[in-house]
């Protein structure tokens, strides 16, 4: 009976605080170019494998292309638990795929290599510093990242090859899509910072109270612009 009471108890708990847990939705605006242009060499430059194909960095709207270059997240120790399944960045094409990944601590990112030649993965970032080696097609070594940061990705062959991995301290984050919105789902109520974080802007801090009910809603400007002011409402 105890044990039937506990059970019926926590079930209730989950239940009131899955229903208590509100979104937050954004739209980021940037209204400049911020990423400079960027072309993938050719084989010829390194003298390492065969030739793979070339690629440019030619969207046909920059503006939308920055606002996909920036990773919305929750600052704070927040009870949360790590990306499940494991996601990944590839080698291919003489490039990391996807250049940008957002993770909650303690996840683990595998990083297979799709090129017909040998690549390597390192980081002497802060948060994990470490370098997997030199390894070839079909080949996948995995990293766990224990620390939020950020952390910058290379490759020792490939000097153009860069991405960045941004491990947040809990699992509300997210990349806005080409228009700019991000939607934070199923965040407890009350004030937390949200944190818009860019390559080249850096990170701009926002406080939002999420209200039980109606969750919230915020503009964050990148980089900041100090004729606009920060938007941050109650959403009805």
């Amino acid at each position: 009976m105890v044990g039937r009471i506990f059970l019926s108890l926590s079930l209730a708990i989950a239940a009131a605080s899955l229903a208590s847990a509100e979104e937050i939705r954004g739209i980021v605006i940037i209204k400049q170019k911020l990423t400079r242009h960027r072309v993938t060499p050719s084989a010829s430059l390194y003298q390492r494998g065969p030739a793979v194909a070339l690629h440019a960095d030619s969207d046909p709207d920059p503006l939308a292309a920055e606002r996909t270059r920036v990773v919305i997240y929750i600052d704070g120790s927040i009870a949360s638990s790590p990306v499940s399944p494991i996601p990944s960045i590839e080698q291919k094409d003489r490039r990391f795929v996807p250049e940008l990944l957002a993770v909650s601590v303690g996840s683990t990112v595998s990083f297979p290599n799709l090129d017909p030649i040998f690549h390597n993965v390192f980081s002497l970032s802060k948060p994990k510093s470490f370098d997997l080696g030199n390894y070839p097609k079909d080949q996948t070594r995995t990293v766990t990242f224990n620390r939020p940061g950020i952390e910058f990705i290379n490759c020792h062959l490939h000097p153009n090859m860069s991405a960045t991995i941004v491990v947040t301290p809990n699992r509300w984050h997210a990349i806005p899509d080409r228009d700019g919105r991000f939607t934070l789902r199923d965040v407890p109520p009350g004030t937390h910072q949200v944190v818009a974080w860019h390559k080249a802007a850096g990170p701009i801090h926002a406080s939002v109270d999420v209200v039980s009910g109606r969750g919230a809603s915020v503009e964050l400007f990148v980089p900041v612009d100090p004729e606009s002011n920060l938007k941050i409402e109650a959403r009805r």
